[in-house]
């Protein structure tokens, strides 16, 4: 089981920013060239496989409907529901009440706390006892957001108040990513209400919390010198990657596999790329389909077994970025799929440079795993390392991250 949707809070009113929120809700600040934040924030949850979002307005609402509601991003539709008036965190989920899947993922609209967010999803799943969990991160001053604390289990067993520090203290904090069963927004009063305090720590005495600690890039936009610290920081981002050959390396190869029930991971896939997903890289998956070209399975098949293996991933707290494949092949059957030696076909390096750019990724550090010289020689044609994979459990190849 997995979560689909996720649900984003985003009715504040910035207080803290002055001038900046008097005419523009907080996650709508523009961080360049148009870009609010809240656009950097959903371009990450998008790539995760969440497509249920939905957005919670509440101050100047109607300026986050008109720009999100009804908007598609990638396979994601949004949905904005703007509050009637300020209900606090934990009334804005009551709001939204008759709105939220059994099981689901929220977060704050202007906090960027770039995560595995899958992970902690899964931790709900596997656990029938939990009603939530937290993302946790280390930060060298807890005390102007408040101090987390654990059980040897990851179980979140108390919270400190955000307080006046007179030096800093180091500790852990709600990073303001969280899955949540429906069941437990029950426990919310009517009415106004902080999701914060009226529900978390009850949850944690119960020992229903669980936390999921995190070291990813971390960013609220909560204060002026954040926000600016946010428009310096996040045009320049560009994530790194993982590239991977599909046959042979994720999957046994069976020779023109295309149906689900031939499927099998090949040991240690999944663990590797939700290792990729935990330190906050890319996964891109690059390989030749010339069953296509032969007109052994459709373009459609492909897409129904990558959907499948997505599938496999989330119930596991990994995922795929993007599944690149190319069709072409010089022996074709199928007239629109010949072509003597397309770009995109390895050894050629065009899946992986229209991924490089499509996603705006670094390649410093980037490798692509395969199990054939062709995979080897067009990560070396697009100027990345190729690594030859020739057998064994996939997660304990030595890789730089």
């Amino acid at each position: 089981m997995f979560s689909k949707q996720l649900v984003v809070l985003v009715g504040g009113r910035g207080t803290r920013l002055g001038e900046a929120t008097k005419i523009t809700p907080k996650p709508l600040l523009e961080i360049n060239e148009g870009r609010a934040f809240l656009d950097y924030f959903l371009e990450n949850a998008v790539r995760q496989g969440f497509v249920d979002i939905l957005l919670l307005a509440g101050y100047l609402g109607e300026q986050v409907y008109e720009r999100y509601h009804g908007k598609i991003i990638g396979a994601a539709r949004i949905t904005v529901l703007i509050e009637p008036e300020a209900m606090g965190t934990g009334g804005a989920f009551r709001f939204a009440y008759d709105h939220l899947q059994p099981t689901f993922m929220a977060a704050n609209g202007d906090t960027l706390f770039d995560i595995n967010m899958r992970a902690v999803d899964h931790r709900v799943h596997v656990d029938a006892t939990t009603e939530g969990v937290l993302a946790l991160r280390h930060v060298a001053d807890s005390s102007r957001y408040g101090q987390v604390s654990l059980d040897a289990e990851g179980g979140v067993v108390r919270f400190a108040e955000k307080h006046v520090a007179t030096k800093p203290v180091a500790g852990l904090i709600n990073g303001g990513i969280y899955s949540l069963r429906k069941t437990a927004i029950d426990r919310l009063p009517e009415g106004a209400s902080s999701i914060e305090s009226d529900l978390f720590p009850l949850l944690a005495e119960e020992g229903k919390l669980g936390g999921v600690v995190s070291t990813g890039y971390f960013l609220d936009i909560g204060l002026p010198d954040t926000l600016q610290m946010a428009r310096r920081e996040l045009p320049e981002r560009r994530r790194k990657v993982l590239f991977l050959d599909r046959d042979g390396v994720l999957n046994i190869d069976k020779g023109y596999l295309y149906r689900i029930e031939d499927f099998e991971w090949v040991e240690g896939a999944i663990s590797l790329i939700r290792r990729a997903n935990d330190i906050g890289r890319a996964v891109i998956v690059i390989t030749n389909q010339a069953g296509v070209a032969r007109g052994l399975y459709t373009e459609a098949d492909v897409h129904v077994l990558h959907r499948y293996m997505q599938e496999c991933l989330y119930e596991n707290g990994a995922f795929v970025d993007a599944f690149y494949y190319c069709p072409y092949h010089k022996d074709a059957s199928i007239d629109r799929y010949w072509h003597a030696d397309h770009p995109d076909r390895k050894p050629n390096p065009g899946m992986i440079i229209k991924a490089i750019s499509d996603h705006d990724l670094d390649i410093d550090q980037a490798v692509m795993i395969g199990d054939q010289l062709t995979d080897v020689a067009a990560a070396e044609a697009a100027g990345i390392m190729g690594l030859l994979y020739t057998g064994g459990n996939l997660n304990t190849l030595k890789l730089d991250f």
